[in-house]
């Protein structure tokens, strides 16, 4: 997002997203503190707005401190009460009327995204990360995994796989990744979801309107294919693909909302495995070169990457009460 290029824009209304870059290490906390603030505000509004009930009547402050904004149309109806509400409050011209005009933007509904990646989450930031998680508050983070700390040259950390080769693992990781979205789960009240773009569209989309509509702390992980994967970048949709199929990259959400609805939180977006973690795996460089460089070692890796990815599926599978199925099958609930 560095000027003068951004991705962000304005909306025909004049509207778009308000964003700011924090250290790298304080990402979550930076982005908590947002939130925190327009929490105060809005609390602070809406007390203003109580004092000006003899001024605007019940109906209409009734209606604005008690509006459903969990969609689009109920932040539109919102921002039309509040246009009527600042109308009125500039024909007062009183001082405790000036006071609640400068508070009226605080009751409109205002989503925060903390946007970063794997070397943030999974390692350097990782106890803000969770310090926000387990905030409870209406929170979202996304993390664009690369599984390498791209940033600073392609170095091993918490969230490369095992097998992968990288600087300071360059034998191949020994070790396998860290599973940052069963981290967030076992909080119960954490909306997860681990997404490929590349790989399901639907699921991609699903999955950030779930985490926006949710009303606590939201999680997406997200697949992104590097630079240092040794692949070619042009085909690394298509390569997403192949992740998935192999169950290298889990398509998952966690919704804890179904849980009050007596359903099994954790939904399983793909099938089950159709080709082997060695089959994906001999299409990165960074799996490749361990293969040419020492074949043993690399068989060993492979063996034990693809045990970690079948006892993943199992264990996932328990929790989202589905029927073992045959490769390539889909699992029913």
């Amino acid at each position: 997002g560095n000027l003068p290029s951004t991705p962000y824009a304005a909306n025909p209304e004049g509207r778009g997203p308000a964003w700011n870059n924090s250290l790298f290490e304080d990402n979550a906390e930076f982005g908590l503190g947002m939130r925190l603030a327009i929490d105060q505000r809005k609390s602070a509004a809406e007390e203003a707005l109580r004092g000006l009930t003899d001024m605007l009547g019940d109906e209409l402050v009734t209606a604005v401190l008690e509006a459903d904004q969990s969609t689009e149309q109920g932040i539109a109806d919102q921002r039309a009460r509040i246009a009527a509400v600042r109308e009125r409050l500039e024909a007062d011209g009183s001082a405790r009327a000036s006071w609640a005009l400068s508070l009226l933007d605080g009751l409109i509904r205002k989503s925060v995204w903390i946007m970063g990646g794997d070397g943030w989450a999974y390692d350097i930031g990782f106890g803000g990360l969770d310090h926000v998680l387990a905030s409870g508050r209406d929170v979202n983070l996304l993390v664009m995994d690369t599984e390498v700390y791209s940033n600073t040259g392609g170095q091993a950390s918490k969230a490369t796989p095992r097998a992968a080769v990288a600087k300071f693992a360059s034998g191949g990781k020994q070790t396998a990744k860290k599973d940052l979205g069963m981290i967030a789960m076992a909080y119960g009240n954490v909306y997860v979801a681990q997404i490929a773009m590349g790989a399901n569209m639907t699921q991609t989309v699903k999955a950030f309107a779930e985490a926006e509509s949710y009303p606590g702390p939201s999680l997406i992980i997200a697949y992104s294919p590097c630079i240092a994967h040794g692949i070619d970048m042009a085909e690394q949709m298509e390569h997403q693909k192949s992740a998935a199929a192999s169950g290298y990259w889990e398509l998952y959400r966690f919704d804890p909302r179904l849980a009050s609805l007596e359903e099994r939180p954790l939904v399983l977006d793909g099938r089950s495995p159709s080709i082997s973690f060695r089959d994906f795996a001999l299409k990165e460089a960074r799996f490749a070169m361990l293969a040419r460089a020492n074949p043993e070692q690399a068989e060993e890796l492979f063996a034990a990457a693809q045990e970690d990815i079948d006892e993943r599926r199992r264990f996932y599978e328990q929790l989202a009460g589905v029927e073992r199925g045959l490769p390539g099958e889909e699992v029913s609930s």
